[in-house]
């Protein structure tokens, strides 16, 4: 991924007028002495981003050997040979689960880094360049994983079909732990209800954002929001001002920004009093849609459907019936 260059300039009375240009360097930024706490507790986590999205992409589900025990119930053989190719693929579901409880554990030390303090959201980003880059990159994950979840309904199957024949191993078996079962009963109900979303792992980050502002009552719930809304207006701008789209030959960078931009707005949307679709948003939203519909057909149906369903006031009566209109 190219670097993203001079992304936004930006009149700021700062006391003496002068012009702030921001460089944002998704790639390369280090951690200065004050961000390494935070970004070592953020990169220990992030790590493994990659190899989650891997497995993701790669799970084929168990479908075939489902519907075999299904159409032949009673048949013993075939119902193990189902049993024994599901249980492994509900241990992938558990460890994609335990690593969104992990990335909703640190988002909110990445918060408070970045809007706690008197500087304003631009100083931040400045001042916080590998903070920054982490927090995109944890949006970038985040539409990407729930893209991947949403257009493969194995997941789902695969976990009914799990939870349905633990109960009856349990009941045929009730002095037996029914071997190879990996998920307790109440792990169990909680990644029932993760997997359930259409994009759970938005619905975990941003529940998490909003308990992070009810939580911090000492931070000013503005510090929050203008930060998330002048990263959403940044990565806005990288695309579709041809002055900086055309330094990036990438196109994983531009997706790159559009995922992160819609991550911002649903954030910001559940935190906001008004949300973020009202007129008084700080984020430009009927040009944030626009960017998204320009783009190849095909391409970000995942990052729209997320606006249409993980958002929170799209449907208020101070949305406008033109933003509405270009959901639908």
């Amino acid at each position: 991924m190219g670097n993203l260059l001079k992304l936004l300039t930006k009149e700021e009375n700062d006391g003496c007028g002068s012009k702030i240009d921001i460089f944002l360097d998704f790639e390369n930024a280090t951690p200065t002495e004050s961000e390494k706490e935070v970004f070592d507790v953020v990169h220990s986590v992030l790590d493994v981003a990659p190899q989650i999205l891997q497995e993701l992409q790669d799970y084929q589900g168990a479908g075939e050997e489902i519907r075999q025990a299904i159409s032949n119930a009673l048949n013993e053989e075939l119902q193990e040979v189902a049993w024994k190719a599901v249980v492994p693929l509900v241990g992938k579901l558990k460890t994609f689960y335990e690593f969104a409880l992990e990335l909703e554990a640190v988002l909110p030390q990445l918060l408070y880094a970045l809007c706690s303090g008197p500087e304003t959201p631009i100083e931040h980003l400045e001042r916080q360049q590998a903070l920054a880059k982490q927090f995109a990159e944890i949006l970038h994950f985040t539409l990407k994983f729930d893209d991947l979840k949403m257009t493969n309904p194995s997941i789902q199957n695969d976990f009914s079909y799990y939870r349905r024949t633990l109960s009856r191993r349990k009941m045929a078996n009730a002095d037996d732990d029914s071997e190879g079962i990996q998920v307790t009963n109440e792990m169990a109900n909680r990644m029932s209800l993760f997997y359930a979303y259409p994009t759970p792992l938005l619905k975990i980050l941003s529940d998490a954002t909003s308990k992070f502002v009810t939580e911090n009552k000492s931070l000013p719930i503005e510090n929050t929001t203008d930060c998330l809304s002048t990263l959403a207006n940044l990565c806005r701008t990288m695309i579709e001002n041809p002055n900086f789209s055309s330094k990036v030959a990438n196109e994983e960078t531009h997706l790159f920004c559009l995922r992160v931009m819609v991550g911002l707005i649903i954030l910001y949307d559940h935190v906001h009093p008004v949300g973020a679709f009202a007129k008084t948003s700080n984020i430009d939203i009927k040009a944030s849609i626009k960017v998204l519909k320009d783009q190849p057909q095909g391409t970000v149906d995942g990052l729209l459907n997320a606006l249409r369903y993980s958002t929170k006031h799209l449907n208020d009566e101070t949305t406008p019936k033109t933003i509405r209109g270009l959901l639908v």
